[in-house]
């Protein structure tokens, strides 16, 4: 009885253990180690911070709000709620800095959040709206409330602080413009593109019956024929 439990005992383990080991190694020598996730942008990180503040800032609504009935109207309390953290001095109207964009002496006017952080804001929420499953028409961020609050808050700050926003200027394709003669004669094309030198911008010459359109580079023979 003892023999047949110590050669019981015996056996087990070289049925076992040997297997495991094998498996083991086998799956070791035959899968490469996963690749390292990059870490997500700086866009991608502040993006996820803004949507999760947002979420929590409708659970806190009273009454609270779900996302399916948010609206532009709460978006722009939203943007009013936030304006309790910014660090940007707006002047109001009686102050004697209204308008003056380096205030030589602290005042008692409110801080508020930027015009440009509001509207960087917007941008995010509204593509995090989308992803997460938000249908683009019913996206509350795309508000055509939302974009006049936007506007305003950019012309009451511009005026409040003395600093202007411009908007970035965009580069004009070039055009190519015919010149047709009234008397019946050929076309003559000219181009009127923009090569970054002076003299190409295109000019007109309207007179009698002709018309004739021409480079200011070769305005003077388009005097004289």
């Amino acid at each position: 009885m003892d023999s047949s439990s110590a050669g019981a005992s015996s056996s087990e383990p070289p049925t076992t253990s040997p297997a495991v080991t094998t498996v083991t190694t086998v799956q070791a020598e035959g899968s490469s180690p996963p690749p390292p996730q990059a870490p997500p942008s700086r866009y991608e990180s502040q993006k996820r911070r803004d949507w999760n503040t947002f979420l929590q800032y409708l659970q806190n609504h009273k009454p609270p709000l779900t996302l399916a009935r948010c609206s532009g109207a709460h978006v722009i309390e939203f943007l009013k709620y936030l304006d309790q953290f910014g660090k940007t001095k707006v002047h109001v109207s009686g102050c004697p800095y209204f308008g003056h964009p380096n205030p030589p002496a602290p005042c008692a006017c409110p801080l508020k959040q930027a015009w440009g952080s509001l509207d960087a804001l917007i941008g995010r929420l509204r593509a995090a709206y989308e992803e997460n499953g938000g249908r683009p028409e019913s996206n509350p961020f795309g508000a055509k409330a939302v974009r006049i609050y936007l506007r305003e808050v950019r012309e009451g700050q511009a005026k409040a602080r003395g600093i202007p926003y411009e908007k970035k200027k965009r580069k004009r394709t070039a055009v190519t413009v015919s010149a047709v003669s009234s008397s019946g004669g050929g076309a003559n094309d000219d181009s009127g593109g923009d090569n970054g030198g002076a003299g190409d911008n295109t000019v007109v010459l309207v007179g009698g019956g002709t018309t004739t359109t021409a480079t200011t580079a070769t305005t003077a023979n388009a005097s004289t024929s």
